[in-house]
Parts: C-alpha cells; structure tokens; sequence
C-alpha cells in the first residue's frame, strides 16, 4: 500500500494494486453508459453495489457515487467495509436484492 494508491470513492479505502478492482459504470452499459463515466472500485463494493440495486435503479436515480451513498444499504455496507483493511474480501453480505 502505498500513497499513490487509488481511493475507492464508495468506502474511502486505498485500492492497492494487488487488491481485486473493477471499473463501475455509473450509468450501466445496458442503459446507455456503455461510453459514459466509470468509477474504480474494490472489487467487494462493485459487487455489493449490484446485489442491492437493478440497472433500471442505477440508471435512474443512482448514477452518482453521492447518490449510491444515500442508499441505506450501500451506506451500511460502506461503513462496515471501511473499518476493514483494504484488501479485505468477503462474500457480499445480505444476499442478492429482491427481483419485484
């Protein structure tokens, strides 16, 4: 780990280059974003993310790093990673979001 180290806008963790990371869309590909801004993520985050919201959700009303963070879950999900060490990894807790 080191100071140049990325920060992960969603847990405000150093991203470590040995650390599993994806490239989140804010706007998902299948809406639209396939060309539009994209956020570096511990892995962990992007997948929790997408275990609480739908494409439509995210395409609609959270296609924001400060949106995804007004989210109950994702704010519960991103306190509790944040007490973590940066290269920390887990199963997504809470299962996969309600299909409706």
């Amino acid at each position: 780990m080191t100071e140049t180290d990325p920060i992960c806008p969603l847990c405000d963790r150093p991203i470590p280059p040995d650390v599993p990371q994806s490239l989140h869309h804010l706007i998902p590909r299948l809406k639209g974003g396939a060309k539009g801004p994209t956020v570096l993520l511990h892995h962990i985050c992007h997948k929790e993310i997408h275990a609480a919201l739908s494409e439509v959700e995210l395409a609609r009303n959270f296609n924001t790093i400060a949106a995804l963070r007004m989210h109950l879950r994702i704010a519960a999900f991103a306190a509790w990673v944040n007490r973590r060490p940066p290269g920390f990894l887990s199963r997504v807790p809470g299962g996969t979001r309600r299909k409706r």
